[in-house]
């Protein structure tokens, strides 16, 4: 068996605008996620299936969390705009958590383990130590900048694989 693969850019970008329902801009190269930065991040765990080996990571930050979460509920982007400020209410962190079970599908290929998505971290929330340590390691990864349209905001999410 392989490892999990490292999606490529234009399918994550593919997989938000069918979640979201509306265009999404991304570029690579954005910055590394830190876990100290304000806001906080939201990070997603997975594991392969059935042995429980931490595999991927998906990191946004609270400014993409809060477009992703408000636009798949199709809720004003008003509202992304103000949880990218005070933080996400449990609705967009619901809507945010749905999104990134969904990026788990990016995660599977043919001959390489079943990925299954473990756990959601929001921001905050204390992470796991294997977890905190992957989030800034230099490991396969893409650093993207997104950008959801229609006002819902931007961000940056980070996707690892190891």
């Amino acid at each position: 068996m392989s490892t999990t693969p490292l999606p490529n850019p234009q399918d994550v970008k593919e997989m938000l605008e069918m979640l979201l329902g509306r265009e999404v801009e991304i570029a690579t190269g954005a910055d590394m996620p830190s876990l100290t930065a304000e806001g906080g991040q939201v990070v997603g765990v997975f594991e392969t299936d059935p042995y429980r080996k931490l595999v991927a990571l998906w990191v946004s930050d609270l400014g993409l969390s809060a477009a992703i979460g408000a636009a798949i509920g199709l809720l004003p982007a008003a509202t992304a705009a103000e949880a990218a400020e005070l933080g996400l209410t449990s609705v967009l962190a619901e809507n945010v958590r749905e999104a990134v079970n969904v990026a788990g599908s990016l995660l599977n290929a043919e001959g390489s383990p079943h990925v299954v998505l473990k756990d959601v971290y929001l921001p905050g929330e204390r992470l796991p130590a294997d977890v905190a340590t992957l989030v800034s390691s230099y490991v396969p990864r893409h650093n993207l900048k997104v950008v959801v349209a229609n006002g819902y905001g931007e961000g940056v999410l980070s996707i690892v694989v190891r």
